[in-house]
């Protein structure tokens, strides 16, 4: 199959925007007559620098980010933060936080490592097809920071309102940032692993205020001490460098087509093709409660685990790939991330219905 004929619905790494692809390529061997690869160049060469620069000020125009947070862009994926995180902003005390699918419940339990963890809120008795209410949360005064996961990429539920706390607001919106507008100035840190919506994978955002650092524990790994990135502006070592290129171009794109509020109404398009299926479907059964489902990650199943084979190996040969659910949970994925053209969607509705019409 070509690239036109593939739709790619895997929940990261996933699909590019193919206008992105074809720049990186036109520069691949040359970078602006530099005679080098982006991927060949010092990150301390003045090419470079001005890629930098320009992906983190792009990022901070798009994003609207307040000069009272400093964007870092960092290694070791979004995982990595989970124990960064509490080692700069625990360092022995209390968080509270909602453990609403799988990477929230990795990262409490890392946290438990450098401090104590209070779950404001667990949704595993329901097998995580919900998102708590605001009334719902348990919160700890004096706690150190409030920590969720804004969109569960495996259950395909997404948080569509920012908590209330007296407390530090810490998200993970690995899933879907540059999606939707957020307030950054009621965060004290965000982060997204950039796989999904904005870079190859190996490049890890954060965004984080400033005022807040600095009160790391004393072990903490340089290379993970927020304060010492800010300190040499995400070069304490080589960053990375190609994905921080991609990145660049990923915002450009953003830009071009309308910016993150053209990606928040597209991102509703998108759903709404699959949700409607599923909603007058007596064949195929939503994880996510209607009021929790997530925009960008759609998960269901059909009335069996061999038609949930089927359905994943039809898909493919029709040129849709990667819908198989995730290992842990099964049945059918399909994410739909701002790259994810409008006909895909569409594509994978039109075959749903066809699934359903050959096996009822």
């Amino acid at each position: 199959m070509t690239r036109e004929e593939v739709f790619n619905f895997a929940a990261g790494p996933s699909t590019m925007p193919q206008r992105v692809l074809e720049r990186a390529a036109s520069e691949l061997l040359n970078y602006k007559g530099t005679g080098v690869s982006v991927m060949e160049m010092s990150h301390r060469s003045a090419a470079f620098r001005e890629i930098f620069d320009t992906a983190k000020a792009s990022l901070r125009e798009l994003l609207k980010v307040p000069e009272s947070h400093e964007i870092l862009l960092l290694q070791g994926g979004a995982t990595l933060q989970f124990a960064a995180i509490p080692m700069n902003l625990l360092a022995g005390g209390v968080a509270d936080y909602a453990v609403t699918g799988r990477f929230s419940a990795r990262a409490a339990e890392e946290a438990k490592k450098y401090g104590t963890v209070h779950l404001a809120a667990d949704t595993s008795a329901t097998g995580h097809d919900r998102i708590p209410r605001q009334e719902e949360l348990r919160l700890t005064e004096g706690a150190n920071y409030f920590y969720y996961c804004a969109n569960n990429t495996i259950y395909g539920t997404e948080w569509h309102y920012d908590p209330e706390t007296d407390c530090p607001l810490v998200c993970d919106m690995s899933s879907d940032i540059l999606t939707r507008p957020v307030d950054f100035s009621r965060y004290a840190l965000v982060y997204a692993g950039a796989q999904k919506n904005m870079a190859p994978a190996g490049l890890t955002v954060v965004i984080v205020d400033r005022s807040l650092v600095g009160g790391e524990l004393p072990y903490t790994p340089e290379l993970m001490s927020y304060e010492a990135m800010i300190r040499t502006d995400s070069m304490l070592n080589t960053p990375p460098c190609w994905c921080i290129y991609m990145l660049g171009l990923t915002l450009d794109w953003i830009r071009e087509e309308g910016g993150v509020e053209a990606m928040a109404e597209r991102k509703r398009e998108r759903a709404a093709l699959l949700y409607d299926v599923l909603d007058s479907s007596r064949f195929y059964t939503p994880h996510a409660r209607r009021e929790d489902r997530s925009f960008m990650n759609v998960t269901f199943t059909t009335p069996s685990a061999e038609l949930d084979a089927a359905f994943a190996a039809g898909a493919a040969k029709r040129g849709m790939i990667s819908v198989k659910g995730h290992k842990s949970v099964g049945g059918i994925r399909a994410s739909l991330y701002n790259a994810m053209p409008p006909e895909g969607a569409r594509k994978l509705a039109e075959y749903m219905r066809e699934f359903e019409k050959e096996h009822v």
